[in-house]
Formats: structure tokens, sequence, C-alpha cells
């Protein structure tokens, strides 16, 4: 049957099928060869490449189904079972191709990356070459492409080949001068390393005012709509050889970070900060700017010095790795105290005797009636603890989100100093997790945030000869640029370097991502949503550890859910719906209007994903449960 039409049973179908093969050129003609309907791929392949006539290693090429978007991976199975005919247009091209990809520090490289597998993996191998940790933490996303002015239309950026490089199987690869072997081959490739390894130069403002800055939430929610699905290769989403993609940190749970293995994901973790808080991607005070401002300086001074080894810091250790702190108790405190106030000032507050008892919290009219039944007890076993701290002007405030049956209740303490504030905030973070004062963990927890709150305090009569070498606005984001001068500005980010002058790079680039990860927005995708009933957009946050309603108008939450209270969630794949139910019996569902509804699935099946990692099984990767968790009915 030369035509590929279905012929009676017991039949064996024979066709022509012509496939074209990439590798010879755009103008060369497709193959043609003979075939039956119980031939495999494989020897599809097999019949292609004898015909060609080119001697080469084929070992990499695969059949791309253009009509179908679709690759042929499965050499046994026959062309019957893929439902192929003559009418298929198939492609014999290479899996592997190259790619052009965007960093965090700025970096644009050249690199050969699959195109046939699903993007995690694909991500999986670029990360195992650029000798990046924990791959999972990243994925690939479409850039958002700057206005470019006609005098800047010549301008072409400048990429880093790395195309010769190979793509390694090995999860550590050895190290030759502390980097991987397979980037000391050439001056060249050693070259790109370090720049990869070592904090950039700091940019000029004009650069920084070039780069796109999102100037509302629906702006950063089309950048967020713009993620690649892991579940789907590259070619099946429109990818084509050369493209432009960014690497970036997806997933803001950073998990099992060693400085001594982790130079280059460290270094591109804190430029991914750094440039969202330079580009107003995530919103600080004025005086977290300046602290910023003054580590960047920092971190800078000593990438410009010889190149220096990672090492382990009592910094980035987790919580319950921390060194061990001796038992205390707080009997009690008198503070302010209140519940979703409309103005975070003092007259929203009232003050109360407060008590901490193992992972809760109670409160009184007055220390004298402590001894009796409290106006309401609080337990904190789940809760979030945010800061809402202005050293300058005296403000210590610990908002705290509690697990209610219809989301999250917010609450208000404000302290009195810096010692009250620490004590509390370090119990509050403890009880989150379910750990009561006595653990041995809370003394540290108390000395690390007082090391935080003494950054921001500054000395004005500490003098300092840097004053001329800073370039002070490419530390602060445009909106302090066009608030201060350059003779304002530069002082007050050097008093705030004073604090911080002392620290080694690691502890720099650390303490940075710290002050990064306690600023109240950190984490937080988002996107445009239509809630069930409702008939106005909103917003919804995606983080780490919960789901949050954002009015579009105002900015105020309206309600948070948290993963762990989480029942189930599935999506309706035919109308694009998402429905996720809680604990007590919650329910709500959403449509979204700036993303499709897969990235939202995969947001929330990824983090629940993260959180199933452990120190224990820290060199494994489970691809199947990520998948499962992630990829919906679109999986491959």
């Amino acid at each position: 049957n030369l035509l590929g039409k279905p012929s009676k049973p017991g039949y064996v179908k024979l066709w022509d099928l012509s496939v074209t093969v990439e590798d010879l050129g755009a103008d060369a003609p497709p193959i043609t060869v003979s075939v039956t309907s119980d031939l495999h791929i494989g020897g599809v392949i097999l019949k292609l490449v004898e015909k060609s006539q080119v001697k080469r290693d084929w070992s990499d090429h695969a059949l791309w189904w253009e009509q179908k978007q679709q690759w042929l991976l499965r050499t046994a199975w026959t062309l019957e079972k893929c439902g192929i005919q003559a009418d298929a247009g198939l492609i014999f091209m290479a899996q592997h191709k190259s790619l052009r990809l965007g960093l965090p520090n700025g970096l644009t490289l050249r690199l050969r990356a699959c195109f046939s597998g699903p993007v995690f993996r694909t991500v999986l191998g670029i990360c195992k070459m650029l000798n990046i940790r924990r791959p999972e933490e990243l994925s690939l996303l479409r850039p958002v492409e700057e206005k470019k002015k006609k005098k800047d239309k010549d301008l072409s950026e400048e990429l880093h080949d790395l195309t010769e490089v190979p793509l390694t199987s090995v999860s550590r690869p050895c190290l030759y001068n502390g980097m991987p072997a397979h980037f000391a081959d050439s001056l060249q490739t050693e070259k790109v390393y370090k720049m990869l390894s070592v904090s950039q130069p700091a940019p000029a403002p004009e650069a920084i005012a070039k780069l796109y800055r999102p100037a509302s939430v629906v702006d950063k929610a089309h950048i967020h709509s713009r993620w690649l699905d892991s579940s789907r290769s590259l070619m099946q989403q429109g990818v084509q050889e050369n493209d432009r993609l960014w690497l970036r940190f997806k997933y803001y749970c950073f998990h099992d970070l060693e400085p001594k293995y982790d130079v280059v994901r460290l270094t591109q973790m804190y430029e991914q900060a750094r440039w969202a808080i330079l580009l107003e991607d995530i919103d600080c005070t004025e005086e977290e700017m300046l602290l910023f401002g003054a580590i960047q300086y920092h971190i800078n001074k000593l990438s410009l010095l010889e190149p220096q080894t990672m090492t382990s810091s009592p910094a980035m250790d987790d919580l319950d790795s921390a060194l061990q702190g001796l038992e205390v108790k707080l009997d009690g405190a008198e503070m302010y105290f209140c519940i979703r106030p409309k103005r975070l000032t003092l007259k929203g507050y009232k003050q109360y005797w407060f008590k901490f008892k193992d992972a809760s919290i109670s409160y009184y009219k007055s220390k004298e009636e402590s001894l009796g039944e409290p106006i309401q007890q609080i337990n904190l076993k789940g809760c979030e603890a945010a800061p809402d701290v202005n050293v300058a002007g005296q403000k210590f405030c610990i908002k705290l989100l509690i697990p209610a049956p219809e989301g999250m209740n917010e609450v208000y303490l404000r302290c009195e100093n810096e010692e009250q504030y620490s004590r509390w905030m370090a119990a509050c973070r403890l009880a989150s997790k379910g750990k009561s004062l006595a653990d041995r963990l809370f003394q540290s927890e108390v000395q690390s945030i007082l090391s935080f709150l003494a950054m921001q305090q500054t000395n004005p009569n500490t003098h300092t000869d840097d004053s001329m070498s800073i370039n002070t606005h490419s530390l602060v984001s445009p909106r302090y640029s066009k608030k201060y001068k350059v003779k304002q500005l530069t002082p007050r980010i050097l008093e705030a370097y004073q604090n911080v002058a002392q620290l080694s790079l690691t502890d720099a680039l650390l303490r940075f991502l710290q002050i990064w990860q306690a600023l109240p927005d950190f984490g937080i995708s988002f996107v445009v949503v239509r809630f069930k009933g409702s008939r106005k957009d909103e917003v919804l946050g995606i983080a780490p550890n919960r789901l949050i309603r954002i009015d579009l108008g105002v900015g105020d939450v309206v309600k948070t859910w948290r993963y762990n209270n989480m029942r189930q969630w599935n999506v309706n794949w035919d109308i694009r719906q998402v429905a996720i139910e809680f604990d007590g019996n919650v329910n709500m569902a959403f449509s979204c209007v700036t993303a499709d509804c897969k990235i939202v699935h995969e947001f929330i099946g990824g983090y629940i994903f993260m959180s199933t990692r452990s120190r224990e099984q820290s060199d494994t990767l489970n691809e199947e449960l990520f998948h499962k968790l992630t990829g919906g009915h679109e999986a491959l």
C-alpha cells in the first residue's frame, strides 16, 4: 500500500517514507527509504544512515516528527505503533544543539544542550557541566528583552563559547586547580569558569537603567509566566538552535549549601539576589538597601584580589546544625500587640504581658494577671516569623503568620529594644519548627539576629579613605539613585561598610543571601488569576511554603494557605482550572490569566518535592517523583 492507507488484517503495509536529514543542509532534498509498517524506528534510522553515504558519528541523532511536535525516541517501537504513515514529515537531527544561555550574573554562554529530553533533564546536564549542585532548584525561562534604542541596534552581546566542553555524566566532577577538569583544557575555558565563580564588577548606572524593571506586580507576573515546562523538551516548546534562554533559580529552597563545593552555585545565587534588588524586583527598606550596597562593595573589593577558596562557615549552616547553645527560658515580657492593623503604627497596638512556654505564647493584661487564665494562647508551630525592623527608627516588630482553618492570621508583636526583639524572634523561629526554648539552638540564633541588627547600625564618626573609589549608584536601585546624590549616598554606604569590612568573601556572600532571605517578599512568584466565584482578577503569590491571595488593586494580602495544610490539588486540563483542598474542608479554585496553569501546578508540586529532600539523600535525586508531582497528564 504505497499511500500508507489502512490495509486488511494480516497484510504488511509498504510505502516510501521521506525524511529530511538536517546535517545535509537546508537545500538538500529529503532522503526516501522504503519501509514497512512493522519496521521499528531503529531500522528506519539505519536505512537513513546507509542511504546518506555520510561517514560520521550518528549516535546523537534521532527522528523529530514536525506535525506532532514530538521526538521518536523509542527505537524499538514500530512505525505502525507510532502512527506514522507516508505523509509524516520526519526530520533526522541531532538531539544536542547549540543554545545561548544567560546566567544570573549577566554572562551569556554558548553551549550544547539536550533538545530531546524533558527540560528538567536538560537543566541537570547544564548544571553538571557548570558545576552547579542541586540543579532541581533551577530551570529555564524565556528572557525578558529590554527595549533598545536605535543607536544600540548594532551592539551584539558578548558570547563565551563552551560548545566544545563535554556534558559530563559525573555528579561531582574531579577538580583540577580548583575547577572541574573539563574546564582546565584551555585558557579560554579556564577564564570562563573564573567568571562563573567570581562576582562580576558592579555595572554602570547607565547599564542598570537600560535593563527591564518590573513596575508592578502584574509585570512580575508576566516574568514568572515565561518559565518553560519541565516535563516537555525544548523542541516541543518551540525553542530552536541558538535561541536565547535564561538559567535562573526557580525554587527558593536552597538545600545542602557547601561553599567548598558550591563556588559557582553560591556566586550565581548571590548574583540573582543582587539583581533582584538592583532592579527592584523585590522591595526593601532604605536601611536594608544601604546594607546591601555595603556588602556588594565589600564583595567587589575581595573579588578583585587573588581568587579565594570558598570555605565552610557557620553563617551558612542550617539552624539544625548550628553550635550548641545554653538552655534558656523566657519568663515574660511587656510588649505591644496587634492583630491585622490597618497601619503599623504605635496607635494600632495595645500593651500586654507575654509569656512564652513550649511552642506557644500567651498574653495577659498585666504581669499580675499572668498567674491566671490568659486572654489568648497562640500555638506557633507551623507559623512564619518575619522581621519588620528599622534600627534607626528604633522599630523592632515581629510579624507572625499563624495557621488557621481559613488560611493564615496575621499577628504583630512590637518589642521595646534590640535585646528583647532578638530573644523573642529567635523563640518564634524555633517554635515555628515545634522546638521549645530549652532547645540548644536558641542562644546561637539570638546571637545571629543581634549581629544582623548590628550591621544596620551606622557610625557617623567613622572615617574611611574609600570614598573616591566607590561607584555608589551601581550599588543601589535606581529609586535611591534618583532620590540621593552621590555625596549623600557615599558616606552612608561606607558607614554601613564598617560593619561588614571584616567578613571573608564566603561570609559576605552568605550574609547577603541571609538578609535577602529575610525580606518579606522573598521567594514569592506571582501569577494573575481569577478565583472561582469572583468577577475580578487577583494575584496569587507562590512562596516556598504557602500560597498567598493578594488584592490586585491595593496589594493587600487577603488570605494565606500553607502547603502543610493542603490535602490535595488537581488540575482540570480541559478548562485549565486549578482546584486545591485544605484541612478543615477549605476549598479554592482558580484559572490563570497571565500564565498557563501548568506553571502554577509545577510550582506547587516542585516546592512539595523540595520539602522531601534530606541530608542523608543529598547526592541522590528522585527524578521520577519530581515528574509525578509536577508533570500532570502532560508528563512524558
